[in-house]
């Protein structure tokens, strides 16, 4: 095996009380691209700012291979001091790196390099920080969320721009189909330890999903063990006094383990304040548009969303996106065309601006609007805490300002604000930012619960495929297409292969040995998405239509005569059948699958 280019071991580093790390290491070598994984506020960032040399840990070495080039993305680039993105670029470069390379990657990422840094949005920051640590080409790119405010033709770039290089990569993101394109190697950073698979993201859930289950198996053992002993204590002690002094030292050793065992953060709990149904009609558009400055946004769109629907919206920054469905909601008024609402709609949105939020209220105010202690739920008055506790956030956390919240948790308390309003229409622009995996789970399965209409703004293509039933995308000029099914099946509409870019290189090891454990390997947990449930409703009526349309050409073919009178058509309505009968067998091997994975559902 090569020699590490970095390697942390025994890191250690307490903020406060609390310690962050505990024994966490890390090991990269040349061309090997790992992902840091863990719940928000788990100190991956730190991780990554410790292997930067920017924070000092408490405990531990720091070994970076001498002549090894590192770069470091952090969240929120600093561009104070730089007159324009060029120059910001061309800091990150050596004495001798050729500053005809900043200009062309700034190029590449839609910029003239005279942009003030200053003034730059969301994603355009993102992206010059990109081009900042890309350029100098490192031995090891160090990313902390690099997709973040990316649009998906620049997350795409830049997957293909990493799987070509040959640079060590530490990715940390929440973005699952990024890490599934790039990861080799898995670090899950978890009550301050680290633990490392050999695999890809892919393997990853099923993992961490075994060992915690064999950690709570060993936890039971222990709870059982400190019950016996106890028992002993009480009844058993009539053996010689050494040998139960040692037992007794054994027990106080089992109750020491059990009182320092942290437990696994549990699940946020998220629900929605659901207003009464709407009509089943909840928007209808005919051959809107909308222009700013002479340039369409929105040109001739029609379109008709009835209840229930999940719609996502995908396209670059700057496509019109939020424009459409400030349209569609009635926020803004058509130049031309016509919207119309359907009745009793009831709107709670979720905006993509954190930095929207007053950084001097506190997450009570914010939950509560300043008036009192208790959040409204479902008609119901809830304790604010209990409610912060649904959304991960602790009882010290009450008079804690916003400005002091990480990115996820400030994803999280917008997340709280709009779903504590009656509502029976979600419109989330970009809710999965900064969300870590496990909230993104709930997340997903509360989308696929909620009883009314969801319009879904988002850059996360797995979130996309697994959730929504439409996909709404520009194409070119103002112009908007609808596509019916998720991002993945709106690419392969387009004539684009969805897979184009998933050729993922695992490991040689990884491949022949599978992940060892106690308990031996567990089947991944399945659970039904919103599209599995409406596919199970909709594949009977399906099934039905194929069969009506096969029993017509059936009875052509029944008919004696017709071979004789005209063989070409005979020909025609035999191959026709055949495909029917064909896409009758795989839906009903669908629709018995998801039959199956419903009863076992319901039988856990």
């Amino acid at each position: 095996m090569a020699p590490p280019l970095l390697q942390l071991k025994d890191i250690a580093l307490t903020f406060g009380g609390t310690p962050l790390l505990t024994g966490a290491e890390l090991s990269v070598s040349t061309g090997e691209r790992v992902s840091v994984v863990g719940r928000n506020g788990s100190g991956k960032s730190t991780l990554l700012k410790i292997a930067a040399g920017l924070v000092e840990p408490d405990r531990g070495s720091v070994f970076v291979q001498p002549g090894a080039l590192v770069r470091y993305l952090p969240q929120e680039p600093d561009f104070s001091g730089f007159a324009s993105t060029l120059a910001y670029v061309e800091a990150g470069l050596r004495p001798d790196d050729d500053t005809h390379a900043a200009r062309h990657l700034l190029e590449q990422l839609g910029f003239t390099g005279q942009e003030d840094p200053a003034h730059l949005s969301g994603g355009e920051s993102r992206r010059a920080s990109l081009a900042r640590v890309l350029t100098p080409s490192p031995d090891i790119l160090l990313l902390d969320e690099p997709t973040n405010h990316l649009d998906l033709t620049t997350i795409e770039w830049l997957e293909r721009d990493l799987d070509s290089r040959n640079t060590a990569l530490v990715i940390i993101s929440h973005d699952r189909r990024f890490l599934s394109t790039l990861s080799r190697s898995m670090v899950w950073l978890d009550r301050g330890r680290t633990r490392r698979i050999e695999r890809g993201f892919a393997h990853f859930e099923e993992w961490r999903d075994t060992v915690l289950a064999e950690e709570e198996r060993d936890q039971h053992k222990l709870d059982r063990k400190i019950v016996a002993e106890e028992h002993w204590m009480r009844y058993g002690v009539t053996a010689r006094r050494k040998r139960n002094m040692r037992r007794v030292g054994q027990l106080q050793a089992l109750r020491e383990q059990r009182r320092t065992y942290r437990a696994a953060a549990g699940n946020a709990s998220i629900t929605t304040s659901s207003a009464a149904p709407s009509g089943m009609l909840v928007i209808e558009a005919a051959g809107i548009g909308k222009s700013y400055d002479g340039r369409p946004v929105v040109r001739d769109f029609s379109i008709r969303i009835q209840r229930a629907d999940r719609i996502g919206i995908v396209g670059p920054n700057g496509s019109g996106k939020t424009t459409l469905v400030s349209v569609l909601t009635g926020i803004l008024p058509p130049d031309s065309g016509s919207v119309r609402l359907g009745s009793t709609l009831a709107v709670a949105t979720l905006n993509q601006h954190r930095d929207s939020l007053d950084p001097d209220v506190t997450v009570t105010e914010a939950l509560t609007g300043g008036r009192g202690d208790t959040v409204t739920v479902n008609g119901h008055a809830k304790h604010v805490v209990s409610y912060m506790r649904d959304f991960l956030f602790t009882s010290e956390q009450m008079r804690t300002p916003l400005g002091k919240l990480s990115g996820g948790e400030r994803g999280r308390l917008m997340l709280a604000q709009a779903l504590a309003k009656s509502s029976n229409l979600l419109v989330l622009d970009e809710p999965t930012n900064d969300l870590d995996m496990e909230t993104l789970e709930v997340l997903e399965d509360m989308l696929g619960e909620y009883p009314g209409t969801v319009l879904l703004i988002s850059h996360d293509r797995d979130f996309l495929d697994r959730l929504v039933s439409g996909v709404i995308a520009p194409d070119g000029n103002g112009r908007w297409i609808e596509y019916a099914g998720g991002y993945s099946d709106m690419l392969a509409q387009r004539g684009v292969d969805p897979t184009r870019e998933q050729h993922k290189r695992e490991p040689r090891k990884a491949a022949k040995e599978p992940v060892s454990t106690a308990g031996g390997p567990r089947p991944a947990r399945r659970r039904m998405s919103f599209k599995d449930k409406h596919a199970l409703e909709t594949f009977p009526k399906t099934i039905a239509t194929l069969q009506a349309e096969a029993s017509k050409l059936q009875a052509k073919l029944d008919d004696p005569k017709f071979y004789g009178r005209n063989r070409a058509a005979f020909e025609k309505v035999t191959a026709a059948l055949g495909e029917l009968q064909q896409k009758i067998a795989v839906a009903e091997e669908q629709w018995l699958e998801l039959e199956l994975l419903r009863e076992e559902l319901a039988g856990n």
